[in-house]
Order: structure tokens, then C-alpha cells, then sequence
């Protein structure tokens, strides 16, 4: 009797356990995203460097091989992220670029990188970062670059209306990108004043100085060249 006591009670208590231990098993789809958000994360947080593969898939609760299996490696991960993020804000500040009025055209561009900095704060993070595999993923100043391309073309119709060298166009394109990306840059860990009074100043002074701009510029110091 007490030898099936002790049987029924081994089968019983090791059921349970078996029972409640069953994980629903992912999907490759499913595992390589988990990846994705954990290594975004890390990397936003720690940087490059400071992540390592082994975190990852102890995070993920899985092991190191699976890591290397969906993407190669960290590099092939932070690869994936940083096209990811990239796609995002490109997709989104070309996507804004829809009014006619050339001052209505930058805030909606200065408010597209201020609404991607806001929601998508740690891939922003990620972007700002300096990395040793910035080579095959592009840069910050990388992604930049596309960003005042979209934007020359609407400032080349402007200097044409001008009077102006349209071939000008691309300098005057990164400059202005450029301001609004390093004000976001600064924006991302102050977040005042809000929002809109940020692309408010930002169309401020970019409008005001193209509206009285010269079309041959003079240098006023004693430095000529």
C-alpha cells in the first residue's frame, strides 16, 4: 500500500511540473523580433560595446547559438536595428513633406524629427551613437545626408524663384537638417521647452534668415579665406 502511495504520488507531483513548465515555442519570426527589441534596448542603453551576445540571449531566454543563428552575430543584430531605425525616420520626415508653402515645409520637417525623437527615443539613441560597424550600417551624419537631400530639391525651386544659384542648394539643404538634427540631439534629454515651441524657434530662425538672405554673401571679419 505504500509502494503505490509512493507511485501514485511520484506520477502526480512530476505531471504538475511538467505541466506548468511547458513554454508555447516561438516562431523563427517570432524569436528574430524578440531579438530585435531585446538587442534595441541593450544597445540604446549600453551602447555597441558595452552589449555583448551573451546578455542578449539570456534576456531572450535562449542560448548564444540562436543569437548567431537569426543574425551572425552582434554585428549582423545592431546591423538589422540601425537599418531599421533609420528606415523610420527617413520614411517619416520625407513622409511629412506634403505642404506647398516652403515655411510650412520646414516645420513639418523639424516636427518629423522631433515626433520620431519622442516615440522612438531609444532607436534615436542608437542612431546618435558612435559604433565600429558604422561602416555597414551608416551614420547618423549617413542618414543626415539623405534627409537634406529630400530637402535641397524644394530649396532649389526656392533659390530659383530668388534669383539665386539653385547649385547652392545642397549646402544651404545640410545646414538647415543639420541645425534641426542637433537641436534634437539636445532636445532628447532636456525635453523643454515642448514641442512645438522647439520647431516654433527652429522655423524662426532658419525662415527669417533665408527670408533676408543675400544672394552673394560677404564675410564682415578681417579673415578672408
Amino acid at each position: 500500500m505504500m509502494g503505490g502511495v509512493a507511485i501514485d504520488g511520484g506520477t502526480s507531483s512530476s505531471d504538475k511540473p511538467s505541466r506548468r513548465g511547458r513554454r508555447v515555442r516561438m516562431t523563427g519570426a517570432e524569436r528574430r523580433q524578440q531579438l530585435l527589441d531585446i538587442g534595441r534596448a541593450l544597445f540604446a542603453e549600453k551602447g555597441f560595446e558595452g552589449t555583448s551576445v551573451e546578455e542578449i540571449a539570456a534576456k531572450a531566454g535562449v542560448s548564444k547559438p540562436v543569437v548567431y543563428e537569426h543574425f551572425g552575430g552582434k554585428e549582423g543584430l545592431y546591423a538589422v536595428v540601425v537599418d531599421r531605425e533609420m528606415r523610420q525616420l527617413l520614411d517619416g520626415v520625407t513622409g511629412a513633406l506634403t505642404a506647398g508653402h516652403p515655411r510650412e515645409l520646414l516645420e513639418q520637417a523639424a516636427f518629423a524629427l522631433l515626433d520620431y525623437i519622442e516615440s522612438y527615443t531609444d532607436g534615436f539613441r542608437i542612431l546618435v551613437r558612435d559604433s565600429p560597424v558604422a561602416q555597414s550600417t551608416g551614420t547618423f551624419a549617413s542618414l543626415i545626408s539623405d534627409i537634406a537631400t529630400q530637402v535641397e530639391d524644394i530649396l532649389g525651386l526656392e533659390f530659383k524663384a530668388r534669383g539665386f544659384d539653385p547649385k547652392l542648394a545642397p549646402l544651404y539643404a545640410q545646414a538647415l537638417v543639420g541645425m534641426v538634427a542637433l537641436t534634437g540631439q539636445w532636445w532628447l534629454d532636456v525635453r523643454r521647452p515642448k514641442k512645438a515651441e522647439v520647431a516654433a524657434h527652429l522655423v524662426n530662425l532658419a525662415w527669417h534668415g533665408l527670408d533676408g538672405l543675400e544672394a552673394k554673401p560677404q564675410l564682415v571679419g578681417r579673415r578672408k579665406s
